[in-house]
């Protein structure tokens, strides 16, 4: 007995006729029939009880269909964690992050420990805002990536949070704002901002607040870096909204806090996942296994109503 001769069993059983099974299998009938005979005989009992019109089981064949299911089922997992293991020791693992994460995950390490665990598999390391980055991981072009998320993954993607950061104003030192901790949004209107482009997710936070608020601000400046971000506000041509954890600790910045609405940067790490709601390879797996346990998780991000 082997597993052809059971799948081919399984399928007559399912077909209810040895014509419809050949087909499904792609062999010849001739074929077909001789192996169940050889099952058969092999096992000393009838299988199938055989008319004109249709193949009905036994009920020994019923009896033996779900233990035949069974170990099918159990050679499919064998096989495919052995092609994940194989998977381990080849291929590419693609990230993209966006900037300034540094502080609240240490991507360099996870990437050294990768490395340690998964020697042959290649790592392809980008930069990019928060919108390139998850069309990215919706084509295929990478595998993960550590953004700044609104609302809920795209359908197929998964994301977990990684922090929530409260969004703190930064001044230049002399301003009028520095270290009030009482802003309202509407205190910003008169002011000049210096933002990121509108791809970033930041960028789209600050935005929709004031959206919300029905409250239109001014962009002086317009950047797609942090440290430039920074160097403006700090020579006073402007005040931003950043993440907490990413101001960089120097005396060329004031900072202030504000009382409401509450605005908070989430950070995820985001992934596409099988049919089954996994992610989709053996690599990603492993090096999401990685962040479990190098990275508290604080939430799943709910998906997407589409879904």
């Amino acid at each position: 007995m082997d597993l052809r001769q059971l799948e081919h069993f399984v399928a007559v059983a399912g077909e209810q006729s040895f014509t419809r099974a050949a087909l499904k299998l792609n062999i010849v009938q001739s074929g077909l029939s001789a192996s169940i005979r050889a099952l058969e005989e092999e096992l000393g009992v009838a299988l199938f009880i055989r008319t004109t019109r249709r193949v009905d089981l036994t009920p020994t064949g019923r009896a033996f269909l779900i233990e035949a299911r069974r170990v099918l089922a159990a050679a499919s997992d064998a096989r495919r964690i052995v092609e994940e293991m194989q998977g381990l020791h080849r291929g590419t693992l693609s990230i993209g992050m966006i900037q300034g994460i540094a502080p609240l995950v240490d991507v360099a390490a996870l990437l050294g420990r990768f490395h340690t665990a998964c020697p042959s598999v290649d790592i392809r390391l980008i930069a990019g805002d928060s919108l390139s980055l998850i069309d990215a991981v919706k084509t295929g072009e990478l595998d993960i990536a550590f953004t700044q998320f609104l609302g809920s993954p795209p359908s197929g993607l998964n994301a977990w949070m990684l922090a929530c950061e409260e969004m703190t104003l930064v001044c230049p030192p002399g301003h009028r704002f520095n270290g009030r901790t009482d802003l309202m949004l509407s205190d910003l209107t008169e002011e000049s901002f210096v933002d990121l482009g509108a791809d970033w997710g930041t960028r789209q936070l600050i935005d929709r607040h004031f959206a919300e608020s029905r409250l239109t601000r001014r962009t002086g400046f317009e950047v797609n870096d942090l440290s430039t971000q920074f160097d403006l506000v700090a020579h006073g041509l402007g005040i931003a909204l950043v993440p907490n954890a990413v101001i960089p600790n120097a005396p060329a910045f004031g900072t202030a806090r504000l009382a409401g609405p509450e605005m908070c940067w989430e950070l995820v790490i985001m992934f596409a996942e099988d049919h089954q709601r996994h992610p989709a390879s053996a690599v990603v797996r492993r090096f999401l296994d990685l962040v479990r346990d190098s990275v508290i998780v604080l939430d799943e991000v709910a998906t997407s109503a589409a879904e």
